[in-house]
């Protein structure tokens, strides 16, 4: 048997494709429904699916968006979609399946038929950095970060610095802003894998373009576009120095 997650916004679009698979493949699968793109993050992570059925287009989250949350990623993906072309085009290039909304019978037979006999080829992991890298460069410049029951596309550029508080760290954004993320500085520090984003301090990550003041004290400070401080650590300082082109 099949575990399966099916991830649509939709009632309708989800519900028929249930029905779909229970009517034609009922004693392949298990079913796993879902209409929150963020509660489909939780299913997929604790379920381990063999499948997930997912929609691209979501208010909530993209599928695309979803993806990049996920921390178990060992299964066969099939996109569902009404439309978006340029989407398409860069999930055929990648190697990954799709249907295309309503959902024809035959289609999905022979996607499931796909599923049960294919063997072990490229990861779902490398073929999804391959569809990032196909999607649009604006959606491959957006940092996004999981909090508040939302997802935030921020561009690289609104972001200060990163401070960590033990198991939690605040992302703090241009104009006064700031995010409060359920996750540590080391976690959170893989979406900021940018050439002005570096990690001064055990405790800080800044984004080098905001950097206002180095401040030649103890081990040294920098102040920030938003007025607050970033300690430097002994063996980050050399290091930020030769970025900067400063003189000791």
């Amino acid at each position: 048997m099949l575990k399966t997650v099916l991830i649509d916004d939709e009632v309708n679009a989800l519900e028929a494709l249930e029905w779909k698979l229970n009517r034609y493949a009922a004693d392949e699968v298990t079913i796993i429904k879902c209409n929150s793109p963020l509660q489909g993050i939780d299913i997929i992570n604790k379920e381990k699916p063999d499948v997930v059925f997912l929609d691209i287009e979501m208010p909530e989250m993209d599928g695309f968006s979803l993806l990049q949350e996920l921390t178990y990623k060992d299964f066969k993906l099939i996109f569902t979609t009404a439309h978006d072309e340029f989407a398409l085009k860069a999930i055929k290039v990648s190697a990954i399946d799709y249907l295309l909304k309503p959902v024809d019978k035959d289609e999905l037979i022979s996607a499931l038929e796909k599923v049960k006999s294919s063997k072990k080829d490229t990861s779902l992991e490398d073929k999804l950095q391959s569809l990032f890298s196909n999607l649009s460069p604006d959606r491959a410049d957006k940092i996004n970060i999981s909090a508040d029951g939302k997802i935030y596309l921020l561009d690289k550029d609104e972001v200060v610095m990163l401070k960590s508080d033990k198991s939690y760290t605040t992302v703090f954004l241009t104009e006064d802003r700031k995010i409060l993320v359920s996750k540590t500085l080391k976690d959170v520090e893989k979406k900021f894998e940018f050439p002005q984003f570096f990690r001064v301090h055990n405790s800080y990550l800044i984004n080098t373009n905001h950097i206002k003041e180095y401040i030649k004290n103890l081990g040294g400070e920098l102040m920030m576009s938003n007025g607050m401080r970033a300690s430097i650590s002994r063996n980050k300082k050399a290091e930020l120095l030769k970025r900067l082109a400063l003189d000791r």
